[in-house]
């Protein structure tokens, strides 16, 4: 039995004593109390975008089909820049220092990349060539060739949470939780453009517009969301979530462009936004700590990894209900991570259990649960099929 939403609420309250511990795992640890509300720019927020390509962010390759975001991502459509790169799986270990690299076919760690200090994510670039690791506290990104699986030289950046590109491939965004910014740098030698304050706490996750004119932001240790004006680089709307204690995670849009959604691991399920008029989200309970949102290669359903139980629940987009959910036999903690390139294996961390997590989408059973480093984080399923890469563990048009 889910619990009411009171319930939810007394429990998230009582939670927020235990922020510091929890943001060693999360990567942050700015947890300062906010009492203050929302208040929306000045600045004009982007209309309407679903449906709306042809005046779409300017350089941004065009949208294959504006009634399906995810066109782009269907089994075998690899982009020839990454058709000869080798199946792997990447596992930033946060507490380990070090990226485990999985062999899929065979579930077996074939290689160990020691990185900076508490690599959060695995990030594939715009275009494709190089996968970045976010060494949060080691204030770098450490570079992987996927080709070769090989690390090259760290570059220096500060507070590297996340990092996102826009959708022209113009700017990376990297989410500087602790710094309170986001800062855009050139993609290729992350030479600072532009560094955005917030006046949110722990922004971490995000996910872009079907014309890419803005993106939402989720905040996670203060329970707000941003809306960001894209080509402006400027926050024009800020909310808070209507539960105290929230903890906005993942954040990821509907195929047709028209919603976002975003799981709280606090409140235990997903926010249901309208991007476009930004007004109050409705809540959908799927299962505690929900953190990871992944859409199947044939955009119908969406993966929702619930950390706190050991579970995925099944989002179908087209009916907007749950229609089932997975455990994973003796548990664990199911995080971040992706979707195979043929579609048919999850691929999934075990924050908590040092563990990977390989999951079939056709049953939901559990092919391989396979031993890593310590606090697995955000793990990268690489190569996938799309022709960009947007960033975070991978989110492809």
């Amino acid at each position: 039995m889910q619990p009411t939403l009171a319930a939810r609420v007394l429990a998230a309250a009582a939670t927020l004593t235990l922020l510091s511990a929890l943001s060693v795992l999360s990567g942050c640890s700015d947890t300062e109390h906010r009492t203050d509300t929302a208040i929306p720019s000045k600045a004009p927020v982007p209309g309407r975008s679903a449906g709306h390509q042809g005046d779409g962010l300017p350089g941004m390759p065009p949208v294959l089909d504006p009634k399906d975001v995810y066109a782009a991502d269907r089994p075998g459509l690899l982009s020839p820049v990454v058709d000869d790169f080798p199946s792997r799986i990447y596992v930033p270990n946060t507490n380990s220092n070090t990226v485990s690299v999985i062999d899929p076919e065979t579930y077996k760690v074939i290689g160990t990349i020691p990185v900076g200090v508490q690599p959060q994510h695995v990030v594939p670039s715009w275009d494709l060539k190089t996968l970045w690791v976010n060494n949060d506290r080691g204030n770098s990104l450490t570079p992987i060739d996927p080709r070769t699986g090989k690390a090259g030289k760290p570059v220096p950046v500060h507070d590297p949470y996340n990092l996102y590109f826009t959708p022209d491939g113009k700017y990376a965004v990297v989410m500087a939780s602790l710094d309170r910014q986001l800062v855009f740098r050139d993609p290729h030698t992350m030479k600072t453009a532009k560094t955005v304050p917030v006046s949110c706490y722990g922004v971490n996750h995000a996910d872009f517009s079907l014309d890419g004119r803005y993106f939402i932001v989720s905040c996670e240790f203060s329970g707000e969301l941003l809306k960001v004006d894209t080509a402006r680089m400027e926050v024009v709307a800020q909310q808070k979530l209507p539960l105290q204690g929230a903890m906005p995670q993942d954040v990821k849009m509907s195929p047709d462009g028209k919603l976002f959604y975003i799981a709280d691991m606090k409140a235990n399920g997903m926010w249901i936004l309208d991007g476009d008029t930004f007004g109050k989200p409705r809540f959908l309970a799927t299962g505690k700590g929900a953190h990871g949102l992944y859409v199947s290669r044939d955009s119908r359903v969406m993966y929702v990894s619930n950390r706190g139980e050991g579970t995925i629940s099944l989002f179908d987009f087209g009916r907007g209900k749950l229609t089932g959910k997975w455990r994973l036999p003796g548990g664990g903690s199911p995080d971040m991570g992706g979707v195979s390139a043929d579609g048919r294996v999850l691929w999934l961390s075990g924050r908590y259990h040092s563990e990977v997590y390989a999951i079939d989408t056709r049953t939901g059973a559990q092919l391989a649960r396979i031993k890593v480093g310590s606090g697995p984080h955000g793990l990268a399923v690489y190569p996938q099929p799309g022709r960009y890469s947007l960033g975070h563990t991978g989110i492809f048009r």
